[in-house]
């Protein structure tokens, strides 16, 4: 496959039942071929969009000296301002050239994960950057509901399978700000080649060339989205419960040729993760003689801190 295929929402919540069929097929082939789709149809709308980059902007144009306030390292980079060069690719020494920030998952305070997650970082100096924020994350998550029922379909599963593993999942919500490049980057990348940690992640901002995913041949393809698309692809969570059914796809974000390394870029994913105590053993439907069990037994919270502990986020 060398092209990343576009599938619209609005089929699936349609009550059109041969139409929602047609969406869970696409995105079920689309998931076992290259781990990618662009999905219109979303329910992000335009001025949230634009608010949302807005405040996003506001906060990386701060001083460092500000940014650094809203650091915090001994939860891993979990929420608020994670600096410069900080995170790098699993198996990679160079930083990855970006800064970004984390939103994570907002519980009531009787929850019995109010504890396990860290507070949401407020930024005083913007007062409607969380807000606007807390907004995205909202719609993006309740996108990501719907994306996975269709999956559960796929896989022969109960179309609400993953409802109750995502309710007070610990999601993130990642703007990042990829900055100018000043000097020969040696060998560093604005995010080196890579697979996401959770089960499908839906990113914001793939609409200029940048961003490549390797397809099953090894060749790099460029993966851009249209102005009311986001681009979602799966990450290793989902490929272990299904047994690499559906891809966890390898890709990257380039540098710009050198003529545009004085500006910047942003792009902002939503990495949808479900609870910590989700098990994420191979489903029993995804192995048969063909396919054995690929992976042994773990939870999402077990495999999340090593691969944490991996990108160099966690001691």
């Amino acid at each position: 496959m060398n092209k990343i295929p576009s599938v619209d929402l609005a089929d699936f919540l349609s009550e059109d039942n041969q139409k929602k069929q047609n969406f869970i097929n696409e995105i079920g082939h689309a998931y076992e071929n290259i781990g990618f789709v662009a999905l219109k149809g979303h329910f992000l709308n335009d001025a949230l969009v634009k608010e949302l980059y807005a405040e996003v902007k506001n906060f990386f144009d701060l001083p460092l000296a500000t940014k650094k306030k809203y650091e915090i390292p001994e939860i891993g980079g979990q929420r608020g301002y994670v600096s410069f060069g900080k995170e790098s690719a699993k198996g990679k020494k160079e930083g990855d050239l970006k800064e970004f920030w984390h939103f994570g998952q907002y519980v009531a305070k009787d929850s019995k994960y109010a504890e396990e997650y860290p507070d949401n970082v407020i930024v005083e100096e913007l007062p409607k950057f969380n807000e606007i924020g807390k907004k995205t994350y909202q719609m993006l998550e309740k996108t990501a509901k719907y994306v996975l029922r269709s999956l559960a379909l796929h896989l022969g599963l109960e179309e609400t399978y993953f409802d109750d593993y995502i309710k007070n999942g610990n999601s993130i919500l990642r703007p990042i700000h990829y900055p100018p490049i000043k000097t020969e980057p040696q060998g560093a990348e604005r995010a080196a080649a890579h697979g996401d940690i959770n089960l499908i992640t839906l990113l914001m901002g793939a609409q200029g060339k940048g961003l490549q995913v390797q397809n099953h041949k090894g060749d790099w393809i460029d993966a851009m989205a249209a102005p009311d698309e986001l681009m979602i692809n799966v990450g290793d969570m989902l490929s272990r419960h299904s047994n690499n059914k559906l891809k966890s796809t390898i890709h990257r974000v380039v540098n710009p040729p050198k003529e545009m390394w004085g500006t910047s870029r942003y792009s902002i994913p939503f990495f949808m993760h479900p609870i910590s105590d989700m098990k994420l053993d191979v489903l029993p439907n995804c192995i048969d003689a063909k396919n054995p069990k690929q992976f042994e037994d773990i939870t999402a919270g077990e495999f999340l801190n090593e691969r944490l502990k991996e990108l160099g986020l966690k001691k």
